[in-house]
């Protein structure tokens, strides 16, 4: 790990520097306005050097201190804060501002051993509080919760900044600030910075849902009104369950500590279904809103960890290491049938910290076996030339040029403490909380720094205490004198994903379909010889569900049904399985569709092209159908994906309900999409059928019921005609309509 970090440190420096990310497969540092524009993504960027700031500790933690100290002469002499840049608030205040607060600590603790780093003036500590100040006019809304962008120069109200007109953020965006802002007023005596970080906080709290103790994703930050109910431990709220049991642990205030045993409880009752943690509707907690995960979520057992809940810890942990085994890596998304659902990996490090958690409480050298296999697959599946890629698809294993910079802050940071002793690291790990984003901040903040004001909360009395309610847990009291207790609790999910014994799931949840398996074991003679078989039994449950290949047909002269694009459909929007669906196309603007339609008059009963990306796909169908568009077709952003090559998915909405989208959706790869768009280019008026593929027209000569023999009258360029007899269905009444018009126009 030491060897490899190094490596990608000296490729950073060599290729990247002082650019924000790496650019693996290109070799090359990403500077945002030089490179395509990623949308939401590139929010993370903010022209200071983001991987070197957000990797400053890792540095330590391996103890390569002459490569630390080089790194932070070089933030001081180079890193600018005050670019004229719109950044995420919570991006940079976990990647930047943590990065620097942990830099600090590190190079104090250093100075203070008398060793080296006595040049250092506390300047770190300086750039995270000119950057705190940066970020602070975020928090200049009615309600108390931050903006979700700022610009670093400008602010938010400022007609220069660029930003402002949002009115929604996430959960985890403003529920995950207050380790960063705390230290940075701890350790620089201004207590702005936690105070707002606790206002923030009250507000989450305050909005709670009273019934269920939950609460939603989104919220919107003038009135505290949800935006999105549902509710659960992944994407957009993860980090906010997080930081209640890290702010109790670093700053040793109580509210903090009973919020999140509240919040634990509700966890516990609606959303575990150990192993699976799904998502409820706030509202309704009885109920699953979707029937897939996200990736994200892989941090929640290093959660219970800290909380001293064990058991469905290593139960959750096992699923998740069940699905890395299945499909190499964790998809961005899986169903609860464990089938890819998004096939993306980021190098995302949850899982990987969840591991260190868990070898840590239990001692149990399995999870030292699960570490390599993720270090295994790094090297097998991800390495190339100029350092590690983020997978595009973990099913055709095709790569993005991509490296985020919590792959080093966090992944090798979480490896090499998980293979680690103590007695080799430069510190002592006990004497740090771990941010969001793996950066070291110390638990004496509680002691040695003057507390800010605290909150009030008050704890619903039918709230269930236990034995770690309010006290950190004990090894000792969790394992006494039995080291094969996880064994015994994995042994029961060994098998989830694939052949194993019968496994129970409970659940009444009306959403949730599981796909159980169960064996039995059958003797088999063999030469004299007794051999055991597993034989894999599917039970009785519906099938599993397969992606039905759409495809998009141009009927319009020239093609005249001659060129047909292999598409995917949608799980919401029209039926086109019950009835197909045909209209002119155009092309959107915005091409992305994610704001207001600015051609709705052209798009006004037309079929629209859209590029995926910068936000849902639901988003975008809502504002094309608004615009009055009859139908769309998605087209991929990554260049090069076809539909030889990479997996049919179905497209999903965002979690909330889509019975309001009932126009027709297919997607198309980037290159069958390409195909499309150059046909629209080169004729302008471009008609196509969205069909399933078996029902394409001229697909199939035996067809029984809609069938009917017909005529078709094409002029040729003799003014001639002929006679073509061929077998379709209905869908064809369509075409005849379209091919009519042709004629009588051109006649």
């Amino acid at each position: 790990c030491v060897l490899l970090y190094v490596f990608q440190v000296f490729l950073l420096q060599k290729y990247a520097y002082p650019a924000d990310e790496l650019m693996p497969l290109s070799c090359r540092g990403r500077v945002r306005g030089q490179e395509p524009n990623r949308g939401d993504i590139d929010d993370s960027l903010g022209k200071f050097s983001l991987t070197l700031i957000d990797t400053l500790d890792t540095l330590v933690v391996l103890n390569k201190l002459d490569e630390f100290e080089d790194a932070v002469r070089k933030a001081v002499k180079d890193v600018r804060l005050d670019n004229d840049v719109v950044v995420s608030v919570f991006e940079t205040n976990i990647r930047v501002l943590g990065g620097l607060l942990g830099g600090h600590v590190m190079a104090d603790l250093l100075r203070q051993r008398g060793d080296r780093m006595q040049w250092y003036q506390d300047e770190l500590l300086h750039m995270a509080k000119e950057l705190g100040h940066r970020l602070l006019p975020a928090f200049n809304t009615t309600s108390g919760l931050p903006y979700p962008k700022v610009n670093l120069r400008y602010g938010v109200l400022n007609p220069l900044s660029r930003t402002g007109t949002e009115s929604d953020t996430c959960t985890a965006c403003a529920g995950t600030m207050i380790l960063e802002f705390a230290a940075l007023s701890r350790l620089s005596g201004e207590s702005v910075f936690e105070e707002h970080a606790r206002k923030a906080l009250d507000v989450l709290w305050e909005r709670r849902q009273r019934g269920s103790d939950l609460v939603g994703t989104v919220i919107n930050i003038h009135n505290g009104e949800w935006v999105r109910r549902d509710s659960g431990v992944g994407a957009g709220i993860d980090s906010y369950y997080e930081y209640l049991m890290k702010a109790y642990i670093l700053l040793g205030d109580n509210v903090f500590l009973e919020r999140f045993n509240v919040h634990y409880s509700a966890i516990m009752k609606y959303i575990s279904q150990p192993p699976l943690l799904l998502n409820v509707h706030m509202h309704n907690p009885t109920v699953s809103v979707r029937s897939w995960m996200d990736s994200l979520l892989a941090f929640f057992p290093g959660l219970q960890v800290l909380r001293g809940d064990l058991k469905p810890a290593i139960e959750t942990h096992e699923m998740l290491y069940q699905v890395t085994k299945q499909h190499k890596f964790l998809p961005e998304a899986f169903t609860t049938e464990f089938r890819v659902h998004w096939g993306q990996h980021l190098l995302r490090p949850e899982f990987a910290e969840s591991t260190y958690y868990l070898y840590k409480a239990t001692g149990d050298p399995y999870y030292l076996r699960v570490g390599q296999s993720i270090v295994e697959k790094l090297n097998a599946y991800a390495r190339v030339p100029c350092g590690f890629a983020a997978v595009q698809d973990v099913r055709t294993g095709t790569h993005e040029d991509r490296m985020d910079s919590f792959f080093l802050a966090e992944m090798f940071k979480y490896l090499y403490l998980l293979f680690s002793e103590k007695n080799e690291l430069p510190i002592d790990i006990d004497d740090y909380i771990f941010t969001t984003e793996a950066h070291l901040l110390p638990v004496s903040l509680s002691t040695t720094q003057p507390p800010c004001q605290g909150n009030n909360t008050t704890v619903p009395v039918s709230h269930e205490e236990d034995l770690f309610t309010h006290s950190c847990p004990s090894t000792e009291t969790l394992f006494p004198n039995n080291p094969s207790f996880a064994k015994t609790i994995r042994d029961s999910y060994k098998y989830l994903t694939g052949v194993g014994r019968k496994i129970r799931i409970s659940s009444d949840r009306p959403v949730v379909v599981f796909n159980l398996f169960s064996t039995f074991l059958s003797l088999q003679e063999h030469k004299g010889v007794y051999r055991v078989k597993l034989v894999a039994e599917v039970s009785q449950t519906p099938e599993e569900e397969v992606v039905v290949p759409h495809v998009v047909q141009l009927i319009s002269p020239p093609f005249l049904g001659r060129t047909v694009l292999t598409a995917g459909p949608a799980k919401f929007g029209m039926d086109l399985m019950k009835q197909e669906h045909g209209g002119s196309i155009v092309k959107a603007s915005p091409y992305t569709a994610c704001g207001p339609i600015d051609n709705a008059v052209e798009l006004k009963g037309h079929i629209a092209l859209a590029l995926r990306g910068d936000c849902m796909f639901a988003a975008k169908a809502r504002w094309l159908q608004e615009a009055g568009a009859i139908g769309v077709i998605f087209i991929d952003h990554h260049e090069g994906s076809n539909s030889e090559e990479t997996p049919l998915f179905q497209m999903v909405g965002d979690g909330d309900s889509t019975e309001d989208i009932t126009l027709p959706l297919v997607f198309l790869f980037s290159r069958e999409g390409a195909v499309l768009t150059a046909a629209l280019e080169k004729h302008h008026n471009v008609d196509v059928l969205l069909l399933p593929k078996e029902r394409q027209l001229g697909h199939g000569e035996d067809q029984e019921a809609d069938d009917f023999q017909f005529v078709l009258l094409k002029k040729n360029n003799n003014e001639k005609t002929k006679t073509n007899s061929m077998s379709v269905n209905s869908s064809v009444l369509y075409l005849l309509e379209k091919l009519a018009l042709w004629l009588f126009c051109r006649k």
